[in-house]
């Protein structure tokens, strides 16, 4: 990772940018909308009444299924993807920019909701692999929880109530079943214990180090991420999270999935993606960028990249 502006020869190094001001996806943007079945919930319009910068933005929307046959699907989804041939290496940092701003009517149930997640490409291996890092959505809530394999905890709650963990550690939600675990890295100043009773164990192998910032509430309006992320199950995991120039969150340690068979590289999604409902979520979304120069991505904040504090990236 670098704040200046070393050549980067990579395709996957390139930075990125789209607006999403004329009617179209960027050719400098990488992205598209994937077409596939659960996809078929979802609506993408560019749109101009409701934007955070610019002439342009996206409106992304999931409504119930018409199809009875495609009713059956288990999510619903609107995400835009990055392209294939433009996917990071699974053992590399990058930055992430994107402004996100909640429609009204926003979901108050108790209901899977995503936002944006970050994966690791599945290649030649069974199994369905939880995003390594996804900002998530419940009973009109934001938080942002981290994935990788079975840890080893160091605190256990009883079942259904929340661990308070020590500074330094994360509260996290086994699942053998899956050989996986969910970390609950960030939530926005609304979160009680009582949303999240389900991480009820502690682990050392997960660093949370919290910045002094909650999230911000879906009902702020636009909110702009700057995010960093690097994957590594072997414990070498690193991700930072900004929100409206405000450091939330650092987190270190075992990210993301190590099984046999899965893919080399990471990519991106973002757009409203949950279980299937029958109501309608809708988000808007605009200035998605990507590079490895965090000076590109966190723009007005950009000295925090050169602080010891962050560390090496």
């Amino acid at each position: 990772m670098t704040c200046g502006g070393e050549q980067i020869l990579e395709p996957w190094g390139k930075p990125l940018y789209d607006g999403f001001e004329h009617g179209g996806f960027s050719s400098l943007g990488g992205l598209y909308f994937k077409n596939n079945p659960e996809q078929d919930a979802g609506t993408v319009e560019f749109q101009n009444e409701i934007t955070y910068r610019g002439k342009g933005a996206l409106r992304l929307t999931v409504g119930p299924l018409q199809d009875r046959k495609e009713q059956g699907l288990r999510s619903q989804r609107a995400e835009i993807w990055e392209r294939k041939d433009l996917w990071v290496p699974y053992d590399r940092g990058i930055w992430y920019g994107f402004a996100v701003k909640f429609a009204a009517a926003i979901p108050q149930d108790d209901h899977r909701y995503v936002i944006a997640q970050w994966k690791r490409q599945i290649s030649g291996t069974k199994g369905d692999f939880s995003p390594f890092l996804a900002l998530r959505l419940n009973k009109g809530k934001l938080f942002a929880t981290v994935e990788t394999n079975l840890v080893t905890s160091t605190h256990l709650r009883p079942k259904a109530r929340y661990a308070k963990c020590p500074n330094g550690e994360a509260a996290v939600w086994l699942r053998p079943e899956t050989n996986q675990t969910r970390a609950l890295v960030a939530t926005d100043a609304t979160w009680t214990r009582e949303d999240g009773d389900y991480f009820n164990v502690c682990t050392s192998e997960i660093a949370v180090t919290n910045r002094g910032n909650p999230l911000p509430s879906p009902r702020s309006g636009w909110i702009e991420f700057a995010i960093y992320t690097r994957p590594g199950p072997d414990g070498s995991g690193h991700i930072e999270i900004f929100a409206n120039h405000k450091w939330i969150v650092t987190i270190r340690g075992r990210i993301g999935h190590s099984e046999k068979g899965l893919g080399k590289h990471q990519y991106f999604k973002f757009g409203p993606y949950r279980a299937n409902h029958s109501n309608t979520w809708t988000l808007y979304y605009d200035e998605f960028r990507r590079s490895r120069n965090c000076a590109d991505i966190l723009k007005a904040p950009c000295p925090l990249c050169g602080r010891p504090s962050l560390g090496s990236f």
